[in-house]
C-alpha cells in the first residue's frame, strides 16, 4: 500500500524561526487515525469512551464542547464533540440510548465519527452492570492539495507519486462496545473501541474510480479503562471526586488522574495529570439543568518549547427523566451533574 505524507507548517511567533512539520503519510502500515478526543474532563462525558454509560443517569443528557491543542502550533489538533444520551424502559426492563458526533483536525487530515449507543442495565451486587454496543459511521478526508515540502527536503520531492496532492477521502463502518459497573458511590468500566479496526480507502473527492483508491488510513483498536468514586465530606458541603482514565491499544499507553471538589453541588475544581504529557486544571459550574466546565493542560514535555497549552470547554443541559413517577432504586451520578 502507498504511502501518504502529511506536511503541515510549524510557525512559532514572534522571532521564532518558521518550521516545517511533515506528518502522516500513508506507508505499507496504514496510518493510524484516532477518533475519542484526548479530554482533560472525561469524566464529563463518559458516553464518548465506553457505550456502556449511555442511560447511566435519570436524565435526559447532552453535552458538546471543543478542544484546542497545543496553542502556539499552526495545524495542532482541533477537536470538537458532541454527546447526548438518556435511559428508557421496554418490557419492565432497563436500556439507555445516546449518540456521539466527534471531529477532529489533524494536520491536513480531517475525521468524522458518528455513533449510535444502545445499553442494557440490570442489577447486580447492590448496583448495576451494563453492556452496550455502538455502531457507527466514520469519515477519514486529506487535504492533499495543500501539502508543503519544504525546498531543503532531503528524502521527498514534489514529484513523488506517493504524496497525494488532491483532497481525498473515504468511509468506514465503525463498530465499539463497552461494559461498565455502577455503584452508589463509585463505578468502574472498560470500553471496547473500533474493535474492527476499520481500514479506510482514500479516494480523489468526486471520483468513483477504483483504481483511485490506493491511499489507506485506519483506526485502530483501543480500549479505555475509567474509573470514579463520589466521597461526601461530613459535616461540610463539599464531596471529593476522583477520577481515572487509561487508554491503550496495546501498542501505546497513557493514564491520567483527576481530583476534583465539589461545592454545594455548584461549583467545581480539581487537577489532573496525564503521564509524561500534561498537569491540568480545571474548573465548572452547574446552575440548575446547565453545566460549563473548562479545563487547561499545560505541557509537560518537549511541546513546551513551541506551546502554551491546550484549552478545553464543555457545555451541557440535562432534563430529568421519570417514566413512572415511582422511579424506585435511583441513585445519584456520582460525576459532576
Amino acid at each position: 500500500m502507498t504511502t501518504m505524507r502529511r506536511y503541515t507548517r510549524h510557525t512559532a511567533r514572534g522571532a521564532r524561526i518558521v518550521m516545517a512539520v511533515i506528518t502522516l503519510l500513508l506507508s505499507s502500515l496504514p496510518v493510524m487515525a484516532q477518533a475519542e478526543p484526548q479530554l482533560t474532563q472525561y469524566w464529563a462525558t463518559p458516553t464518548l469512551y465506553n457505550p456502556a454509560a449511555a442511560g447511566d443517569t435519570d436524565y435526559l443528557r447532552i453535552r458538546g464542547g471543543a478542544k484546542l491543542q497545543w496553542l502556539g502550533i499552526e495545524n495542532a489538533p482541533k477537536s470538537f464533540f458532541g454527546v447526548a444520551d438518556s435511559p428508557f424502559r421496554l418490557l419492565g426492563k432497563k436500556f439507555g440510548a445516546g449518540v456521539t458526533v466527534n471531529q477532529e483536525g489533524l494536520g491536513l487530515f480531517s475525521n468524522l465519527l458518528i455513533s449510535a449507543q444502545l445499553s442494557f442495565r440490570f442489577k447486580i451486587l447492590k448496583g448495576e452492570l451494563s453492556i452496550g454496543v455502538q455502531p457507527g459511521y466514520y469519515n477519514s478526508k486529506f487535504k492533499g492539495s495543500e501539502v508543503f515540502i519544504p525546498d531543503n527536503d532531503d528524502y521527498h520531492q514534489p514529484t513523488d507519486p506517493s504524496i497525494p496532492t488532491q483532497d481525498m477521502t473515504g468511509n468506514a463502518f465503525d463498530l465499539s462496545a463497552g461494559l461498565r459497573y455502577s455503584h452508589k458511590y463509585f463505578s468502574i468500566g472498560v470500553g471496547g473501541m473500533h474493535l474492527m479496526a476499520p481500514k479506510v480507502n482514500l479516494s480523489i473527492e468526486g471520483s468513483e474510480s477504483n483504481e483511485s483508491q490506493e491511499y489507506q488510513t485506519e483506526l485502530p483498536r483501543m480500549l479505555y479503562f475509567t474509573g470514579d468514586s463520589n466521597i461526601p465530606l461530613h459535616n461540610t458541603l463539599f464531596e471529593l471526586q476522583p477520577s481515572l482514565l487509561v487508554k491503550t491499544d496495546f501498542s501505546m499507553f497513557t493514564a491520567e488522574v483527576t481530583m476534583r471538589a465539589t461545592y454545594n453541588k455548584f461549583l467545581t475544581f480539581g487537577l489532573g495529570y496525564r503521564w509524561k504529557d500534561a498537569l491540568s486544571a480545571m474548573a465548572g459550574v452547574t446552575f440548575k439543568n446547565f453545566f460549563l466546565g473548562y479545563a487547561y493542560d499545560y505541557p509537560m514535555s518537549a511541546i513546551a518549547k513551541a506551546s502554551s497549552g491546550s484549552h478545553e470547554l464543555v457545555a451541557g443541559y440535562q432534563l430529568k427523566l421519570d417514566f413512572s413517577g415511582k422511579n424506585k432504586n435511583k441513585h445519584r451520578s456520582i460525576r459532576l451533574m
